[in-house]
């Protein structure tokens, strides 16, 4: 699985980061982890607002910061 945190390293980018990773310790799920802050290649994802929430290509949140439990189904989405 591959995910991605996009933003600039902002307070909620690292928000979003902790939640992530405190799910997937949680569903106890292997991931690659990635941050993004490269604003072209954040402008890829077509999204409008960080924080974004990439996981296995696809967005699953962008502009706000999703609760832990959003991120766990979202990670259960992808597995």
């Amino acid at each position: 699985m591959e995910i991605k945190i996009l933003g600039t390293g902002c307070p909620r980018c690292k928000e979003v980061e902790k939640r992530t990773m405190n799910a997937l310790a949680e569903l106890n799920v292997a991931a690659a982890v990635d941050k993004v802050a490269d604003i072209s290649k954040i402008m890829d994802y077509k999204i409008m607002g960080t924080p974004g929430l990439v996981i296995n290509g696809k967005v699953k949140s962008a502009g706000r910061i999703p609760s832990l439990e959003d991120i766990k189904k979202f990670i259960q989405e992808e597995s």
